[in-house]
């Protein structure tokens, strides 16, 4: 009987323990959520006020500039459980006759520049793994070159990007000039780029697949 009491007891102070222990952690997250906020709305300001004062506009309907940016700064402000950057950002800038065509060309440019820094991303985890696997110059050569060579096959994998702002000037020769800002996940990214890197080198080299997997294995 007694045995059971002092179970009964260390059980309860368990539950007692993980109760406060996720009223802490909702509490930090709620903190870090509104210090998130605070320094967004404090650059979607800023940022807008400058982007107002060159001319540009937001679309009928859409989104005031404002939110808009402060969005966009959300998102690259946010970190996932580690402490990583949740999302990659990148912005692209075009000009043209249309708006559709400017904006199309802007968000083709912002694509390119979030795989080039993914594939920067990969690039880093993969230098570290040549030298783990030892592999002999010959092959380092080629996974390097490979991997310098992946930016345009990434951003052809990219498939839907998220939209985070879209703004509009008119020129004074009446084109239009673009400017928008994209984002994609960080994990998704790398498990898209590990997989097309894996593929081209599978085309490119002769490694051995042994040694690709380990090569392409790192923890996202």
């Amino acid at each position: 009987m007694k045995t059971r009491t002092i179970l009964l007891m260390l059980l309860a102070l368990t539950f007692t323990s993980t109760a406060l222990l996720a009223q802490r952690d909702k509490r930090e997250s709620k903190g870090l959520k509104k210090e998130i906020k605070k320094k967004a709305v404090k650059e979607a300001r800023k940022e807008a006020k400058k982007f107002k004062k060159d001319g540009y506009a937001v679309a009928p309907g859409a989104l005031p500039m404002e939110k808009q940016i402060e969005t966009a700064w959300m998102r690259q402000y946010e970190v996932d459980e580690d402490g990583y950057p949740l999302y990659i950002v990148a912005s692209g800038n075009s000009v043209a006759n249309t708006t559709a065509a400017a904006k199309l060309q802007a968000t083709e440019l912002a694509k390119l520049e979030l795989a080039g820094s993914i594939s920067t991303q990969v690039a880093a985890l993969i230098e570290t793994n040549i030298a783990n696997q030892q592999l002999n110059s010959e092959e380092a050569a080629s996974v390097t070159k490979t991997v310098a060579a992946a930016k345009n096959i990434i951003a052809q994998d990219l498939g839907r990007t998220l939209p985070l702002f879209e703004i509009y000037r008119t020129l004074k020769n009446k084109n239009v000039e673009v400017n928008v800002r994209i984002a994609y996940n960080s994990k998704k990214a790398q498990e898209i780029a590990r997989q097309a890197i894996k593929k081209k080198l599978e085309e490119e080299t002769d490694i051995a697949q042994d040694k690709l997997e380990k090569l392409m294995k790192w923890d996202n």
